[in-house]
């Protein structure tokens, strides 16, 4: 079964939405966040960034925003070179980021009017658009008076209503109970099927990525780096109690598991090389020595 409906992705897919060549990312700290990404991403395509917290894909994300300018590579949307925020790579965050003091279609037509749209327009479309994620009649509160879950389908609406070329997701329903998070995954792949947006969406939860992706691209942490990239072939929409897409959870962990398992073995590999090609002087053999518990003279 996972053979069919879990394939790796084709390559070359054609011509890219977005292209990342060899992105690589250090911080001032010297910490290696991204090592030699290369991936390309079509437009209309779902692609969930799995991975480990600390595995570097909220800093990929960010790159792309154009909110973190990569130490290496290349990244490029329809053949130019990203150089920094840009409207058409709109960002969705964990928290819904709402002005407290505007209601649910103020907020929307707040960053509408900042787009250059007249007042009437924004009004109808921020209408609209909290229609399209079952908001009506929920138009005039503000967002303490919403739950959580609310507050992210405004915040979902405000991001579609941008209509931005690319639309990243940083784990925006991580905050959410399990029930809330399922009715949030049916909302996005409803609005996905309908809108066919370019998405890259962030996440630590294998289930959640197979739910939404057409693509799931696995990332191993320290630094972060393509482990496997996986085209899922499911029918939408897609329910996470269903037992094939628990199985191919299942499956992914496994994967992820002996991919780990491999890339352990060959540091291993290699340390022990390194180690017979550069042995220690006898002086640093004794410190080593001593502090594994080995007793009398080194050989």
């Amino acid at each position: 079964m996972q053979a069919r409906l879990l394939v790796p992705s084709p390559h070359p897919r054609g011509e890219a939405k977005i292209a990342l060549t060899g992105v690589a990312h250090r911080y001032g700290n010297e910490v290696a966040a991204l090592k030699e990404v290369t991936l390309d991403i079509a437009a209309g395509e779902f692609v969930c960034l799995l991975g480990p917290s600390g595995c570097g894909k909220s800093t990929l994300l960010y790159a792309l925003a154009g909110h973190v300018t990569p130490s290496g590579g290349r990244i490029t949307i329809d053949g130019k070179q990203v150089a920094g925020p840009s409207p058409e790579r709109l960002l969705v965050f964990q928290e819904p980021a709402l002005f407290p003091w505007l209601t649910a279609r103020q907020n929307l037509a707040f960053a509408l009017r900042a787009k250059g749209l007249s007042r009437r327009k924004a009004d109808a479309r921020a209408m609209d658009f909290l229609k399209r994620v079952q908001l009506q009649g929920f138009e005039g509160a503000l967002p303490h008076q919403l739950s959580g879950g609310m507050q992210m389908r405004v915040s979902l609406a405000r991001a579609l209503a941008m209509d931005p070329a690319v639309l990243l997701m940083d784990e925006p329903f991580g905050a959410l109970d399990a029930q809330t998070r399922a009715d949030m995954h049916r909302l996005l792949q409803s609005v996905w099927t309908e809108s066919r947006k370019t998405v890259v969406f962030v996440t630590h939860d294998v289930r959640e990525a197979l739910v939404l992706g057409d693509r799931v691209v696995v990332l191993a942490g320290r630094p972060g780096r393509v482990l496997q990239d996986l085209q899922v072939k499911l029918p939408r929409p897609r329910d996470p109690d269903d037992e094939v897409l628990v199985t191919l959870s299942r499956h992914v962990r496994q994967l992820i598991r002996t991919a780990r398992q491999e890339e352990s073995a060959l540091a291993t590999g290699e340390v022990h090389r390194h180690a017979q090609e550069h042995p220690p002087a006898p002086g640093a053999r004794r410190v080593l020595g001593a502090l594994a518990g080995g007793v009398g003279p080194p050989r």
